[in-house]
């Protein structure tokens, strides 16, 4: 394992798509087998266009897709499964473990989770990363790490 890509209360700018796929591969390539990296942000800033560079990174060639509707999509790669989970629409975390959330993190590579707040506290190591529009530059998306 490397070091994250950014430390706590580090913010960066992240110019265009390709930017955001890179962080994302980063990301990926420094986390180690079993993580759960928390994603945060306005909707349309960038959680899945980051996931899908994540995704790509562990050698997964097919699309990725925002689970907002299924809740958790998974995504078979040669360095094992990335968990996709979008908890938005969930009214409380006892849905997503209800769904098996334990069990499917424990056997991913990477669990990935967009809009997971009420989760913090059961993932106290996990990073928290937001991404935010920029005002006047639509291309360009703030990253934050909080924690």
């Amino acid at each position: 394992m490397t070091a994250l890509p950014m430390l706590p209360g580090e913010t960066r700018l992240l110019s265009g798509q390709e930017a955001q796929w890179a962080f994302g591969a980063a990301l990926a390539l420094a986390l180690p087998a079993g993580s759960v990296l928390f994603l945060e942000g306005e909707l349309g800033a960038g959680k899945t266009t980051l996931t899908q560079g994540l995704v790509a990174a562990l050698g997964f060639t097919e699309p990725v897709t925002s689970p907002t509707y299924a809740l958790m999509n998974a995504y078979p790669t040669p360095a094992g499964r990335v968990l996709h989970v979008d908890a938005y629409r969930t009214r409380h975390p006892a849905e997503l473990y209800e769904m098996d959330l334990e069990e499917l993190i424990a056997g991913s590579r990477l669990s990935v989770i967009e809009w997971g707040e009420a989760l913090y506290a059961d993932y106290p190591d996990a990073p928290i990363v937001r991404l935010l529009h920029v005002d006047g530059e639509p291309e360009v998306r703030r990253v934050e790490r909080l924690r």
